[in-house]
Parts: C-alpha cells; sequence; structure tokens
C-alpha cells in the first residue's frame, strides 16, 4: 500500500528531527544551526557532519 501526502510528510518531518537530534548529539551544535544546516545543505549526512563539526569549533 502506498503512502499517502500526509504519511509522507509525518516520515520527512521525522526523518529531518532525526537529523537535527544526531547532529546536536554529535557536534554540540544547537537545534537551530542543525536545522539550519539542512535548510542550506540538504540531507547528506556526510556534508551535514562536517560542516556541524567546523561550526561547532
Amino acid at each position: 500500500m502506498a503512502e499517502n501526502d500526509q504519511e509522507r510528510a509525518e516520515r520527512v518531518q521525522a526523518q529531518k528531527d532525526f537529523r537535527v537530534q544526531f547532529l546536536v548529539r554529535e557536534t554540540g551544535i544547537t537545534e537551530a544551526q542543525a536545522r539550519d544546516l539542512i535548510k542550506m545543505l540538504g540531507d547528506s549526512p556526510n556534508s551535514l557532519l562536517r560542516e556541524a563539526r567546523l561550526l561547532a569549533k
């Protein structure tokens, strides 16, 4: 059964929230900084982690 638009939106939001919490936990940046990075870079885990580590310095 294919997911509907609402289910997809919820899944995408859950993935974004997971990435935010991961970046906060792994690098010590704030949630706001993590959300801004995701808006700027998309959802590439390697790029997000690299930039978050630079931001944390």
